[in-house]
């Protein structure tokens, strides 16, 4: 009896760790991972971060949790540095760090200024899915 409550618990964590995996990506960002994500028709997003941004990091904790949560399955965040990606920030007319540019493939679905809260990132990612 021990052993198949065991068994089932252990079975039940595996699915939970599973759904996780599968949750929002982040990661730097990476022209070619963009053109590959954006090509396949993927969603994705571009998140202009500072470190030296008070709105940024709180962005990053926002995001955090988001896959922390197991949200947004599938969505794939690209985080560009505001200091040097300059051609990048001039190709989406990006003009303050802390935006958030979402994709549905190479088309933009939404944009997202200075929003810290999880939520209203949420709703802004899931327009992508």
């Amino acid at each position: 009896m021990i052993r198949r409550v065991f068994v089932t618990s252990l079975a039940l964590s595996l699915i939970g760790v599973s759904g996780i995996a599968h949750a929002i990506d982040i990661q730097p960002y990476d022209a070619a991972a963009l053109a590959k994500l954006q090509a396949a028709g993927k969603p994705v997003a571009l998140h202009f971060h500072a470190d030296w941004c008070p709105t940024c990091v709180n962005q990053t904790r926002a995001l955090e949790q988001l896959k922390a949560g197991g949200q947004l399955q599938g969505m794939t965040v690209l985080v560009a540095d505001y200091d040097k990606e300059k051609d990048l920030k001039r190709q989406y007319k990006v003009r303050s760090q802390s935006v958030l540019v979402v994709f549905k493939g190479a088309t933009e679905v939404a944009r997202s200024a200075g929003q810290t809260q999880p939520e209203q990132l949420q709703q802004a990612l899931a327009k992508a899915l």
